[in-house]
């Protein structure tokens, strides 16, 4: 349906010789939008889908007519609209249980006597296999060739299970593993910064050109912010109803505004601009708010460097980092090979919807403001177990002893070496035992991975060895970067230090970093030692990256280089040196760092576009192991019920085509009482299955071999792993157990009092009918978008998770699980509320809540005593009320098909 046009916007733009429909910002502004040319360029391209979508019901003349009050209220006057992206990203570990939802989806609807290819994509969605391959084999030539067999061996049923998606689905296109992560296949190849689209518009066939947006099933989907798309991470449920022609129910978001001034400074890398934005944003506060880059400094950062900032959003806890388009984007597209129509488009479209910024270009109006002069900006990692816990270089040993103490309990075992069975070297606390180039937030950029092969190049040449207790890995981010490495001559040095490609995926910053050795790992966790990690990837959390490894740093890929030969975060890189080179004289990390102008040249002079024209040319075509893969072509899918990786969610099982009354809360036990920062990863591992587990217990059950488990980001299709995974992380802590008790998913079932898995003791709840409810801190579920974080807290048998403060993507996923997310008052806290976990919560009046009420829950202590605790409602808009009482967004979207 075409657009009602209430602001006369619609035009016609001539390219090249080729005319476009687009919907005009500077029109609409005369047409009664007074001085929306001021506001920030992320908002105009919101105000462009509003334009382009008006129908009268999910999008009013109202709605759009709030842009303009924006102006006025900055964004806090809680307006809400339907945002509807062009395109749908994803990876394999959130797109698989996604494709799942669309397969039982179509068995849904034919059991309610509809359609099964009413579910069927209507946007186009890119699934890009990047999160499967894991460093088993490392340190070698054969490194990749292995892994990437064992990754087709123990993945074979998932693969099957896509490419049969991808044969049933129309617009959904699989890029095969061994190509990229699906952040840089986005920036390098499929983001266009402006799409477009057949329609016809009042009888006519027009294209339609508009502003390249996304939604995807990865929080990191803002790195395509570097490149003026507006996008940001989902949950896979949000996703499927974006995918389905829902649009993403949001409200006006306040921008906060980041002027850069100033040039960064020589030996300064990306990573530690990142890494100090990251901090700066955090200590804003910019949870659920748009983010804008502006300013001066703005021309002095490559594409490359603006795609680092904006990768990490999910970590300084945006919506999303963006940037307009510039001639650097104009330059990036041409370098990675787009079509010179598509570039010509991209600069008239923008330059005519005042999209395009110059030096030239007056401030737009922001919420609030802060600044950085890149030229401050200092060596940096973060750690040891938060990406905005960034330390200057200098400060990382003095910080890892502090961590000693404090976090770690160990404070007078600094020094303490322990022998290594078998092998002729010791280990101590701060070993650097993993140092692996990751693919995510760096590897987007040519600049740290040249200054990471040059690094390796003067070791080499100095005589330096990495130290035998490190496990290094190289995981580029596409297919590009292999080839620039090579023409290079830099993987070679690289290879030399046991920087060998492993895989394109996202591997170590996953927790996919493989087993250590046996002997390190029995080191480490027979004497108790606090080993580390230095990554170049973006999540540092714990129980994350490795379970042998506590104390995890973010770092450039040369710094990642650096501590391999240092081999320890025990160590002022600054100041001690690294190792004796071959003449027997020290050698220290200012005698090995590239200078700026040594890695320009490089970059100058080998990463082509040439290079990026013959890596995408058949980019959907896939390797031998990928093209022997054999699918099935149905309508429906032929569920196996002997399948461990793939089964039919009960979601849909007997739902009927009318919702069932919605109840009050009454009488339900706590499954759990958490603390601050609880992350997706402590809800839902993606990481090892350990056999000792209810998920390990489950495959077991059903002949899986303790070494063919897999982990549990590969299992996502089978709810009957996920569920039992739900709150399985090994760091994870339930203050129920007492403040210094147990780590793992434990807690006590009442009122037997017994001590369970909360798998188990969900169970038992669900047998006896008792409602469940969570407590937790502040900043409940940031981390990555993972739909199963909601997914198994609602198979759980959860009701309600009353938290501090919510991460937007998991909120938005208890939602749209029939989850409700309650904030306490500020300054109150399960603690402040003495809450033990043998308490009674009640909360009356779901039946007809509204968004963002203010409600109260019952709380009856074992003493029988009674408090009323006011809360507040995070269903924040109309379509999420909606989404509620249908029992989730899956079963509102099915209803609506089915009708």
């Amino acid at each position: 349906m075409a657009s009602l046009d209430s602001f006369k916007a619609r035009k016609t733009l001539t390219v090249a010789g080729k005319t476009y429909t687009y919907y005009s910002l500077p029109d609409a502004e005369k047409n009664g939008l007074p001085g929306i040319s001021k506001l920030p360029f992320s908002m105009k391209v919101l105000l462009e889908n509003l334009l382009r979508f008006e129908d009268g019901r999910s999008v009013s003349k109202a709605d759009i007519e709030n842009f303009v009050g924006w102006l006025e209220d900055k964004g806090k006057a809680g307006k809400e609209i339907g945002f509807r992206p062009a395109r749908v990203l994803m990876q394999d570990f959130t797109g698989v249980p996604a494709v799942v939802d669309l397969a039982a989806m179509r068995d849904g609807v034919k059991a309610l006597g509809g359609d099964a290819q009413k579910i069927n994509p209507l946007v186009p969605v890119d699934l890009v296999i990047d999160h499967s391959v894991i460093v088993d084999e490392f340190g070698s030539p054969r490194a990749f060739a292995k892994n990437v067999e064992l990754e087709y061996e123990r993945n074979a049923e998932r693969y099957k299970f896509l490419k049969w998606g991808q044969g049933a689905f129309d617009n959904f296109r699989v890029v095969p593993p061994g190509t990229g992560i699906c952040h840089q296949v986005n920036l390098e190849y499929l983001a266009q910064t402006v799409w477009t689209r057949n329609e016809t518009i009042d009888g006519v066939e027009v294209e339609v050109a508009y502003p390249d947006t996304l939604v995807g099933t990865d929080s990191h989907t803002t790195m395509v912010n570097g490149l003026a798309v507006l996008g940001w991470g989902v949950g896979g449920i949000e996703a499927e109803a974006a995918m389905l022609g829902q649009p993403q129910s949001m409200l006006l978001p306040e921008v906060i505004g980041f002027k850069l001034t100033g040039a960064l400074k020589e030996g300064i890398t990306a990573t530690d601009l990142v890494l100090t934005v990251t901090q700066m944003l955090r200590k804003k506060g910019v949870v659920g708010k748009f983010v804008e880059f502006f300013g001066p400094g703005l021309y002095n950062l490559t594409l490359a460097d603006r795609a680092t900032i904006a990768n990490m959003g999910p970590e300084y806890g945006a919506t999303c980092g963006f940037f307009p388009v510039d001639a650097e984007t104009l330059d990036y597209l041409t370098t990675t090979g787009r079509k010179a129509d598509r570039i010509a488009l991209v600069e008239a479209y923008s330059k005519a919807q005042g999209l395009f910024a110059t030096r030239e270009t007056a401030d737009p109006v922001f919420t609030d403001t802060l600044e950085l002069d890149l030229s401050t900006v200092q060596p940096s990692m973060a750690g040891p177990k938060r990406p905005e816990g960034r330390v200057d270089l200098s400060a990382v040993k003095a910080g890892f002893a502090a961590a000693m103490e404090t976090d770690y309990k160990k404070g007078g075992e600094l020094s303490r070496r322990v022998q290594v069975e078998g092998e002729n070297f010791d280990l101590g606390h701060g070993d650097v035992v993993i140092a692996a180039i990751t693919s995510c937030t760096n590897t987007s950029n040519p600049s740290v991975l040249m200054a990471a092969g040059l690094l390796a190049r003067n070791a080499v040449a100095k005589g330096l060895k990495v130290k035998p207790w490190v496990k290094t890995s190289l995981a580029p981010g596409s297919q590009v970067v292999a080839e620039y490495l090579a023409k290079a001559g830099l993987q070679a040095d690289l290879d030399k230090l046991g920087f060998n490609l492993v895989g394109f995926g996202c591997t170590t910053c996953i927790g996919n970093s493989g087993p250590l050795p046996a002997p390190i790992s029995k080191t480490i966790n027979e004497k108790g030692l606090i080993a580390g990690a230095v990554i170049s990837g973006n999540r540092n959390f714990e129980g994350r990256v490795s379970p042998d490894v506590q104390a995890n740093y973010l770092a450039s890929p040369p710094l990642v280089v650096a501590y391999a030969l240092a081999g320890s975060v025990q160590m002022d890189l600054t100041t001690q040196p690294l190792g004796q080179g071959s003449d027997g004289k020290d050698v220290y990390l200012k005698d090995i760092w590239p200078s700026n102008k040594e890695i320009q040249d490089f970059i100058q002079q080998n990463v082509t576009r040439a290079i990026f024209e013959a890596k995408y040319a058949d980019v959907f075509k896939g390797d031998a192991h990928w093209q022997a893969v054999d699918a099935p072509k149905s309508e429906t899918y032929a569920w196996d019920d002997d399948s461990t990786y793939v089964q039919n969610p009960p979601y849909f099982q007997g739902m009927g085509k009318k919702p069932a009354a919605v109840s009050d809360i009454a009488g339900a036990r706590i499954l759990g009482l958490f603390g601050d920062k609880i992350t997706t990863d402590h809800i839902s591992p993606a990481g090892s299955i350990k056999a000792a587990s209810p998920a390990g217990a489950y495959l077991t059950e059903h002949g899986v071999a303790v070494a063919d488990f897999n982990q549990y980001g590969t299992r996502r299709g089978n709810h009957e792993v996920m569920m039992r995974g739900t709150f399985a992380n090994i760091r994870i802590r339930n203050h129920m157990l007492g403040p210094n008790g147990r780590e793992g998913g434990y807690t006590i079932h009442y009122p037997s009092k017994e001590e369970l898995p909360i798998y188990d003791a969900a169970m038992r709840y669900q047998h006896e009918n008792v409602p469940l409810v969570i407590f937790a801190g502040v900043e409940y579920g940031n981390g990555s978008s993972r739909d199963w974080a909601a997914k198994g807290t609602n198979l759980l048998g959860v009701k309600a998770v009353i938290a501090q403060s919510f991460e937007r993507i998991h909120r938005s996923n208890l939602v749209g699980m029939g989850v409700v997310p309650f904030t306490l008052a500020e300054g109150t806290s399960w603690a402040s509320l003495d809450l033990k976990g043998d308490e009674l919560v009640t909360i009356k009046g779901l039946a007809n809540v509204k968004p963002r009420q203010m409600m109260e829950a019952e709380i009856t202590y074992a003493d029988g005593s009674m408090k009323k605790v006011p809360i507040l409602c995070r269903i924040d808009t109309l379509d999420e009320i909606d989404y509620f009482k249908n029992a989730g967004i899956l079963h509102y979207v099915l209803r609506g098909l089915a009708a």
